[in-house]
């Protein structure tokens, strides 16, 4: 049996390992070379995980002349997982205002009225927000590696955040079933009315 290849991720480590112990500055061809000897990288993916780095503001790029030169040093790497952490932070809190923005516009509609582009909008929002929370969950996958303690409380935070939206998910059921029971709407016209997609569901 072929010995396994390297994920991203271990692939990722490995080159920020490379530029850390080395701390220079390396051409691309450079980089290919010592992480395909040293690194147990193949050549032909350090370009791609190499920009996969600066894509993330780990690793710093810039172009001399007609050369592109990489670098990044271990006194930097506390100040780029502050700053991701900063990041996720203020994204997280965004979520969480948006979702009880939502969820409270959700709490003062009315049974029987037209949709309207209020109640689009709040779907909309909805989903974006689901969305965003999918985002995050990948983005602290990519940054697992980095820090463990400061990732631990990202997640937690983003099961928070689930969480929420499984509770405005149960209030919107809660509604539609008070509805059904009041008013004897079924839940396909309570969908219909209030702009609710026939997948809705709680978050995955």
């Amino acid at each position: 049996m072929g010995k396994k290849g390297l994920s991203l991720e271990e692939k990722r480590k490995r080159m920020m390992d490379f530029f850390y112990e080395t701390e220079e500055v390396f051409q691309l061809k450079e980089v290919e070379k010592r992480c395909s000897k040293e690194k147990g990288i193949t050549s032909m993916s350090v370009k791609d995980v190499l920009q996969s780095l600066v894509d993330d503001n780990m690793v710093h790029a810039e172009k001399i002349g007609t050369s592109n030169y990489y670098w990044a040093f271990p006194s930097e790497a506390a100040s780029i997982r502050q700053n991701k952490k900063a990041d996720l932070d203020k994204k997280i809190a965004e979520l969480h205002t948006r979702e009880a923005t939502a969820r409270q516009a959700i709490e003062n509609e009315t049974v029987g009225r037209e949709p309207t582009e209020k109640r689009a909008k709040i779907m909309s929002d909805l989903e974006a927000a689901r969305t965003t929370q999918a985002e995050h969950d990948q983005e602290l996958l990519k940054f697992q590696n980095c820090d463990p303690e400061v990732l631990e409380a990202r997640v937690a935070k983003t099961k928070v955040a689930k969480e929420a939206a499984d509770r405005w998910t149960d209030n919107i059921f809660n509604v539609r079933s008070w509805c059904k029971k009041q008013f004897q709407i079924d839940p396909a016209t309570f969908d219909k009315n209030f702009g609710i997609p026939a997948d809705f569901d709680y978050p995955e």
